[in-house]
Parts: structure tokens; sequence; C-alpha cells
């Protein structure tokens, strides 16, 4: 059993999210079997929190031991966290800090795996965020995906206009009023039975860049339930996308020590996501 205390309003699920990875992960299964308590009463629904409602999640120990997130490399300047497919980044963070000093730096999609990276000081806190901005922070993405690639390789070019009411962004080839210049470049790395799969680095790092863009050329990433092909989906049974953040390579003149300049590796392999059929 783990218990938590509400500082702010707000709902049970986004409670969840933002605190604990392991609930966040099995969200469903704690809502649908009642094993979440608040203030000592058990619920089945998504409720409103208040300030000082204490929360209590009851997971058996093999899905308490699951792991939601795996930590890759830690130093005194950073840590590089490998995240799972259902769980919240900010539900990593603060796991984290429960346990050291840590700050947030950036965040995956809840349903995106791979690597998050955090830092442990505020002048690494810093480096870091100056590092993300400057794009001296080489992030690679790996992906399944539908549909035909018009070229093996390609820097694509667009505009990504967001639209936070309904959490959706759409992309337009040409400039469009508080649209953002985005670029995303992919590699073909082999094809199968119905995909391709392909690298993507980010050029730009905007609100679901990747799936949009791709989604956008008719190649939409597998298993992704917002912006793909729902057919498709269904026919191989994915429910999450296929898409990983494979590779994050740091540059920060040597600010950043031992990590600075070192590439992380991922665990997760989109390939895999995609034949395990989730």
């Amino acid at each position: 059993m783990k218990e938590f205390t509400a500082d702010r309003e707000e709902s049970l699920k986004e409670f969840t999210d933002n605190h604990y990875a392991q609930g966040s992960f099995f969200w469903d299964y704690l809502l649908k079997n009642r094993e979440i308590r608040v203030n000592g009463k058990k619920t089945g629904e998504n409720v409103r929190l208040f300030p000082g409602d204490r929360v209590a999640y009851y997971l058996s120990p093999d899905r308490e031991g699951k792991t939601a997130f795996s930590v890759v490399y830690e130093d005194e300047n950073i840590l590089v966290a490998d995240k799972e497919s259902g769980v919240n980044s900010e539900a990593v963070f603060s796991a984290l800090v429960r346990e050291r000093e840590c700050y947030f730096i950036h965040r995956l999609d809840r349903n995106t795996r791979g690597l998050l990276a955090f830092a442990k000081t505020r002048a690494a806190e810093k480096i870091l965020l100056d590092a993300f901005r400057s794009r001296r922070a080489e992030k690679v993405y790996e992906a399944v995906c539908f549909g035909q690639f018009p070229a093996a390789e390609e820097v694509l070019s667009g505009y990504l206009k967001k639209d936070a009411g309904k959490a959706f962004v759409r992309v337009y080839d040409r400039p469009v009023p508080g649209g953002e210049k985005i670029l995303t470049e992919y590699r073909v790395t082999g094809k199968g039975n119905g995909y391709t799969l392909v690298e993507v680095t980010l050029h730009t790092g905007k609100t679901h860049q990747i799936r949009a863009h791709l989604a956008h050329i008719g190649c939409p990433v597998a298993g992704d339930t917002k912006y793909g092909d729902k057919a498709e989906n269904e026919k191989y049974g994915l429910t999450r996308q296929c898409l990983v953040a494979k590779r994050l390579t740091l540059y920060a003149d040597g600010a950043l020590g031992r990590a600075d300049g070192k590439t992380f590796l991922s665990r997760f392999s989109a390939e895999e996501i995609f034949f395990k059929r989730q």
C-alpha cells in the first residue's frame, strides 16, 4: 500500500498521474477493482480531490514490483530514466524527487516509452534547460509506422498549430495564424509485412510533433489512437503508440562532466512493442 496526501484540488486521475508512477501505470486496474481509497473509503470513480485528502493505493506485490521506469544513468549532475508506456513523466519525477534532489527538464507523452533526463542540482538544471532550448540535446526516436514513406530519408518541414482545448495539434504545409515552424527528420531503417521502421530526429520539439507530422504525410505511428489509423490499429490489436525515445546525447561544452557527450540508450524497441500487440 502506498499513501499520499493531496495538496490542491484536482481529479483523482490527475493526482495519480502526477504523484505515483505505479498507480499511473495501473490506473485502469486500480479503478476497476476499487483498489484506491480516499480518506479510508474505497472508490471506483475518478473523484475530485481537495487539499488534505489522503489517497491510498493497493497493488499486489507483483504489480507493485513491475517497473514503471528504471534509472539508466546517475551522477552528481544528472539522472536519466527509461519510462514505460502508460506512465506520466510527472509521476516519474515525483517518485525521483521523494528520494533525492531533482529538477524536471522535459517530458514524454504518457504512452511514449523511453528516455527522460532530470537535473540533480540547480546549476545542472540551468545547463540542461539551455541544452534543450538550444538543441544541443540530441533526441532520436524509433517508431513503427503504417503507410509508404516518400523517401528513404528526409527532413520534413511544416507548421504545427495547437488546439489546447482538445489537447490536439494540426500540421500544415504552409504558414497559418498561430502555427509554429517544425522540422522532423526521418530515416527508414527497416520494413516488415505492412509496416515501416523509422528513426526520427527532432530539430524542433513541439507538442505531439512526431505523431502529428508523420500522420500528416500519411505514415501514422502504429498504435497511435489520437493521430493514427484506427482501422490498422484495430487490425493489429494496438492501443498504445509504437514510439520510443531511443537515444539521448547531451552536449554542454564539458559542463556536465562525465555525462557530457555521452549517448544513453533506451531498453525499449518500437518493433518489439509492435509484435507484442500490447
